[in-house]
């Protein structure tokens, strides 16, 4: 896939001049400007993906995007972003691991563009969750966060680092949806997707709305059943894939 490889390095010059200096131009436009070039993008990819990789994938279902929403996703592919991306109408803040913040020049600014939050994988240094909650509580946009980390190797769902979703609930009161996606696994490190592209055969499906607790309650209970519902979700996909 060296036409999505090659668009990756030609977008970052453009990025950095023509995004960033119209959204500083017109700040009024900001969210408008950044929506346009997110959902450009990641339309861009998925189509690539689709065109000339042979992969089949099902768009996600819409999710209302406004302040205040709260997407969880299963985490499965280098997919993941782009199709959140598509199942939102205006730009998101993606919750980000750290050591994409480093020598990724591309992401490096989109990360800073977008003001994506930015954690560790441990979810333990306090002032970096202190940040995120900050970003959260006070994001125009929606806000998307991969509750597993990493992105899983057999499909499953992977266990919940809960510390970044924990400091996040607690910033305001959700309106939280799910997104899962499943048939991307095999393709789940880079390398692999590069040799396996035309062997994606994937479904999408959103659960929700549910609503958020209440900032200074114990998230605990809910968080422990939104897991269950992204399980639930899954396996639900999973069935239907193997009836169809």
């Amino acid at each position: 896939m060296g036409v999505i490889g090659t668009a990756l390095i030609a977008g970052d010059p453009f990025q950095r001049i023509v995004v960033a200096g119209l959204a500083r131009l017109f700040p009024s436009r900001r969210i408008a400007i950044l929506t346009r070039w997110q959902r450009l993008f990641a339309h861009f990819i998925l189509r690539t993906t689709r065109m000339l990789g042979g992969a089949h994938i099902q768009a996600p279902p819409r999710i209302p995007g406004e302040a205040g929403v709260l997407v969880l996703m299963n985490h499965q592919s280098v997919l993941d972003i782009p199709l959140v991306v598509s199942a939102l109408p205006i730009h998101t803040r993606i919750v980000t691991r750290a050591h994409y913040a480093r020598g990724k020049p591309l992401i490096l600014h989109m990360i800073w563009l977008y003001q994506y939050p930015v954690v560790e994988p441990t979810a333990t240094v306090r002032q970096h969750l202190k940040r995120v909650q900050e970003s959260a509580r006070d994001s125009p946009v929606p806000v998307v966060l991969y509750p597993e980390g990493m992105r899983t190797r057999d499909g499953r769902l992977g266990s919940w680092h809960e510390g970044a979703l924990r400091v996040i609930l607690g910033a305001r009161r959700w309106t939280v949806y799910i997104i899962v996606a499943d048939g991307f696994w095999q393709t789940a490190l880079l390398t692999d997707f590069m040799k396996k592209v035309w062997s994606i055969d994937s479904r999408s499906a959103v659960v929700g709305p549910f609503v958020g607790p209440e900032p200074g309650a114990d998230p605990d209970p809910f968080i422990a059943d939104m897991c269950v519902r992204m399980e639930a979700a899954l396996t639900g996909l999973r069935s239907e894939a193997m009836e169809g």
